[in-house]
């Protein structure tokens, strides 16, 4: 059986014209996998950049912002956890940029400075969501130390939120433009190393 991330191509009597095999031996091949790049992503928490990896080389960079209270892993820290983690979950397909999430659904909110100014304080989660899950049991899974119940996304934040520098309350914030590019990009169970 191929591997998740790569193209089954037939062979055998299936993929052929002809009726007959011209190897008998051919009839009950498995079909030949040739791997296609996966994309993986990495979150450099020093560098304050989302490195975006295809087949393992660097694709594109994107500026971010972690959290203000630097890396940690426990519930209720308001840090960015580190560690090898995945896309568990994209939310937000096909919606307008700028519209408002809580509670990983749309509250029917476009993002302005209008709304802004009427709720000042409040986290902004927008356009799009890459909620994280990890993969270090005892690191960042389950227990207190688990990035899907700590609600950790990769999500839009308002344009004029200043990225490149930490100032999130865990997650990892991106420009609507930028998180659209990549939510288009890369599939559910994509991985992401935190570091």
């Amino acid at each position: 059986m191929c591997a998740s991330r790569s193209t089954r191509i037939a062979t055998g009597p299936r993929a052929s014209a002809s009726p007959e095999p011209a190897n008998p031996e051919q009839t009950n091949r498995e079909p030949r996998c040739v791997s296609t790049p996966a994309w993986s992503l990495r979150i450099a928490l020093a560098e304050q950049q989302l490195h975006l990896l295809r087949g393992g080389a660097a694709f594109k960079s994107y500026a971010i912002s972690t959290s203000r209270n630097g890396a940690g892993e426990r519930a209720g820290s308001y840090q960015t956890p580190r560690g090898a983690h995945l896309v568990r979950a994209k939310i937000g397909a096909g919606a307008p940029l700028g519209t408002v999430f809580r509670g990983r659904r749309p509250t029917g909110e476009l993002y302005s400075e209008e709304l802004a100014r009427a709720q000042p304080g409040r986290d902004w989660i927008l356009t799009r969501i890459l909620w994280l899950s990890g993969l270090e049991v005892g690191r960042n899974r389950l227990g207190d130390v688990d990035t899907m119940r700590r609600y950790i996304y990769i999500h839009g934040t308002p344009d004029s939120t200043t990225l490149g520098s930490p100032s999130s309350i865990g997650c990892v914030r991106m420009r609507n433009a930028a998180i659209v590019e990549l939510f288009d990009l890369v599939p559910a169970g994509t991985r992401v190393e935190i570091a």
